[in-house]
């Protein structure tokens, strides 16, 4: 459940876009890194509603929850599931607190392949996510979106991801869709709205 959640949280990150995506050249892709690195660096909270689906070879319908991501630079992260079910996780000090409907309980998360994951969702904040040496990033583009697709690097990483795809709406600099495909064959896909940036947060959203 755990890696469920905390890889589906990123993860984003699926159903996947069928529209046509073209390679970005070199001098798109410099650009793009560019302008999402600088315009993120001023970004100090974030928060957002999602809507996580979760598509299973074993099941017939899609798994759909709903719920609030909140960010706080550095390294603070919440996800609270509300709908259908309630469920929190929150990265903050190299630990990742879970509040599983009132039962609660803690995991090291250095180290550990959570940490890598936590590091890439708040880097999608800052920038430096392109910079992450976990990865193989490639860019893509389409009519309404920039494209950062994710390859992991490691054997360890590649057991539970194949790829993940951040969104960025054009002329936007904040993540709008992530979706990702497990190494299972299944996908997860988080749509972002409501989106506020650098709205204060109440530190009651990083506690469990």
């Amino acid at each position: 459940m755990i890696k469920n959640i905390a890889f589906g949280a990123f993860l984003l990150v699926s159903g996947f876009f069928f529209a046509q995506n073209t390679a970005m050249t070199g001098t798109e892709a410099k650009a793009f890194v560019t302008k999402v690195s600088s315009e993120t660096q001023q970004i100090k909270t974030l928060q957002s509603d999602f809507t996580q689906t979760k598509k299973m070879d074993f099941l017939d319908k899609n798994i759909v929850t709903y719920g609030k991501m909140s960010l706080k630079s550095p390294n603070m992260l919440s996800w609270k599931y509300t709908k259908p079910y309630q469920y929190s996780i929150v990265f903050k000090e190299n630990k990742i607190f879970i509040n599983d409907q009132g039962k609660k309980s803690s995991v090291d998360a250095k180290s550990k392949t959570f940490e890598k994951i936590n590091k890439l969702i708040v880097g999608s904040s800052n920038g430096k996510m392109f910079s992450d040496p976990e990865f193989i990033v490639t860019y893509f583009k389409s009519s309404a979106y920039n494209i950062a697709k994710f390859t992991p690097k490691s054997a360890q990483l590649l057991k539970y991801i194949k790829q993940i795809e951040l969104y960025f709406p054009k002329n936007e600099s904040t993540v709008a869709q992530v979706n990702m495909l497990e190494a299972s064959g299944d996908t997860t896909n988080i749509v972002f709205k409501n989106t506020k940036i650098n709205a204060p947060i109440s530190a009651s959203e990083f506690s469990l």
